[in-house]
């Protein structure tokens, strides 16, 4: 069993995010996210785990695959494409994901990659805006978190 976490951290929104796959099974993702507006909020892996300049010096969303940007269920979409986290009225997003593609070892691990929170809804590549097919037009950076291995 391989272990991660991020800390995720923005001005207002904070939250903790577990990895966790056995063997080279699929990825559960689990954790908390607070201080969010409610609603649907894009939630991604981003390629990278540099935080020098907040979240927007992650870069653009995992995708070791250079495929285009879609739901977590699509063949074709961003490996760090998650869709998206509901929070509550307490601004709240309680989050439990299974996914295939963010594998925790091997060439494509996310260990040293960044998760990040959106502020608006992740369209899945279906909004038609123009950002759709590579964002999901979800809006701003408004949390993330590099992960590390946990013990």
């Amino acid at each position: 069993m391989v272990k991660a976490v991020a800390v995720l951290a923005g001005s207002d929104v904070k939250g903790t995010i577990f990895f966790s796959q056995e063997g080279d099974g699929p990825t559960t993702v689990t954790g908390s996210i607070s201080g969010l507006k409610p609603g649907l909020h894009g939630f991604h892996v981003h390629a990278l785990g540099d935080t020098t300049n907040g979240c927007m010096s992650t870069g653009p969303h995992f995708n070791p695959a250079g495929k285009e940007h879609g739901a977590p269920e699509d063949e074709n979409r961003h490996a760090g494409d998650l869709g998206n986290v509901t929070a509550g009225e307490d601004g709240v997003a309680n989050v439990n994901i299974t996914d295939c593609q963010i594998p925790l070892t091997g060439p494509h691990s996310i260990i040293g990659r960044a998760v990040v929170v959106h502020a608006d809804p992740d369209d899945l590549g279906k909004g038609g805006h123009e950002l759709s097919k590579s964002t999901g037009n979800a809006g701003g950076r408004v949390a993330c978190g590099i992960i590390g291995l946990q013990g």
